[in-house]
């Protein structure tokens, strides 16, 4: 294992230890690499560092040159939040269609795969699965990145990813704790606050959360998130009846809590990234996630020191941040250590075979079949931070290879609708919408089309609140690549 540069001494190690910055470009700076040398232990990747799977791997063969046991993390949920494929959109379905389906083997099965591949890059470490009950069908950040709205369902598929996940070596992330799916608020932009009585809080939310510690959840990622029933000062990531009192006390959850991006605006625009990364050690959290919008080595030098003063001043007991640095230090032995499951046993399909499973196909008759090339109109909306916008979705790319010539355009706004319909000519429609019970601009689309349109089919690529109508309706509960190949399979048959 790779010897810690002598001058680094062992508060400023550990202050280093407990970080999980990010960084850009495709190749690890050598700022970056000077910092594993001093006692940086964890390196988060997003979609700006990854082009190929063999670049991947060569950016990880990088990092482990310099610190063998240096635990790389991704945000790969699989489905809408992909950061491997990020320019092609997932192989995998997400959380919701696995959650429609209802198979926890299935479940398994897809996030074992996905580990796999996660593992042949050279990543041992995922912020993935999602545990959160999406119990506010408004939620702008959760929806189709939960398993679904009933705390059982999510409860045994959060266990079946993680036992999956963790087949392949690869340690599970299970977030956002408490529980993120009853906001209406963005965290990424705010602090969503969620005033459930304590009582439904531990038969709801809770829930996923001891299945996933059940099931030997190696991470937990804490929310920025304010629960009044709970602690009515400080969000769950900052508040130490959460962390400690509940998640380590309660719940008797021994392993690595990491945070959510420090740098999201719930904490970095009320706390600061600095106080408010004491201020998570100091509540119990081991690991301070930060890089999705803060990537830079000044970031990383701003934090080391704000931990390294915090023990100095009396803020943060060094045996607490000694503690945190340990238990880094304990995932990355287990990343190096734990058993992978055999080559032999890989289903390189399943996340095809899954997202046709999830399919809810509501016909009405007669439904004349898609021969010719058709207009697909994408009602865009606004993405979440989480996903982002540089992620491809939809049914086009699929239906051109089906049926050469089709063409897409993407609409939003009051008048997308007439201009839809306008640009379709005398091509048959396909919409394709996105959580259209959220947008009620999307619904007087769909309603201009339908009335002009019967025949129009339509590609629900969110949460399937509203009603099915059209033509042709396919939910597919989610927008990775594969659910829209799975659509446009049934759309167009060969």
């Amino acid at each position: 294992m790779t010897t810690l540069a002598s001058g680094t001494d062992t508060l400023t190690r550990d202050a280093l230890t407990v970080l999980q910055p990010g960084f850009t470009g495709t190749t690890a700076p050598d700022w970056l690499l000077r910092r594993l040398g001093e006692g940086l232990a964890a390196v988060g990747l997003f979609g700006r560092n990854i082009t190929s799977p063999e670049q991947l791997a060569s950016l990880t063969a990088q990092l482990r040159a310099e610190r063998d046991d240096v635990l790389v993390a991704i945000d790969e949920e699989g489905g809408d939040v992909t950061r491997l494929e990020v320019h092609t959109g997932s192989s995998f379905p997400g959380n919701h269609a696995l959650g429609a389906v209802d198979d926890t083997e299935l479940t398994r099965e897809v996030a074992l795969e996905l580990g796999r591949r996660l593992a042949a890059c050279g990543v041992n470490f995922n912020w993935a699965p999602s545990g959160d009950v999406n119990s506010d069908p408004a939620n702008p950040v959760i929806g189709v990145r939960s398993f679904g709205a009933d705390p059982d369902r999510v409860a045994r598929h959060t266990a079946a990813y993680v036992t999956g996940l963790q087949s392949a070596g690869v340690a599970a992330c299970t977030k956002h704790f408490p529980g993120h799916g009853d906001t209406a608020v963005d965290s990424h932009l705010a602090l969503p606050r969620i005033d459930a009585a304590a009582d439904v809080l531990h038969t709801r939310e809770l829930a996923p959360f001891r299945a996933a510690i059940a099931a030997g959840t190696r991470a937990v990622m804490s929310a920025h998130i304010l629960v009044p029933a709970l602690d009515p000062a400080r969000p769950a990531t900052l508040s130490r009846t959460v962390l400690t009192d509940l998640l380590r006390g309660e719940l008797g959850y021994q392993g690595l809590i990491v945070t959510d991006g420090m740098e999201m605006q719930a904490i970095s625009a009320t706390y600061g990234i600095e106080h408010g990364s004491v201020l998570a050690v100091a509540a119990g959290a081991d690991a301070i996630c930060v890089g999705g919008g803060l990537a830079d080595e000044e970031t990383v030098r701003r934090l080391r020191d704000a931990l390294v003063e915090a023990v100095r001043s009396g803020e943060l007991p060094e045996e607490r941040l000694a503690q945190a640095a340990d238990r880094v230090r304990s995932l990355a032995r287990w990343t190096a250590t734990t058993h992978r499951a055999g080559s032999d046993a890989a289903a390189p399909d399943i996340g095809l075979v899954a997202a046709r499973r999830a399919l809810d196909v509501t016909r009405v008759d007669p439904c004349p079949p898609l021969t010719e090339a058709p207009f697909v109109a994408v009602f865009t909306p606004v993405s979440n931070i989480a996903v982002g916008a540089e992620t491809p979705w939809g049914v086009a790319a699929e239906l051109s290879r089906r049926l050469p010539g089709t063409e897409t355009a993407g609409f939003t706004g009051d008048h997308a609708g007439q201009e839809a319909l306008a640009a379709a000519g005398d091509r048959r429609i396909v919409a394709v919408l996105r959580d259209e019970h959220r947008h009620p601009w999307m619904t007087a689309a769909l309603d201009a089309l339908l009335a002009s349109r019967p025949d129009t089919v339509v590609v629900e690529m969110g949460v399937p609140q509203a009603q099915a109508r059209g033509a042709l309706y396919i939910a597919t509960h989610g927008a990775a690549r594969v659910c829209g190949t799975a659509a446009a399979e049934v759309i167009a048959p060969r």
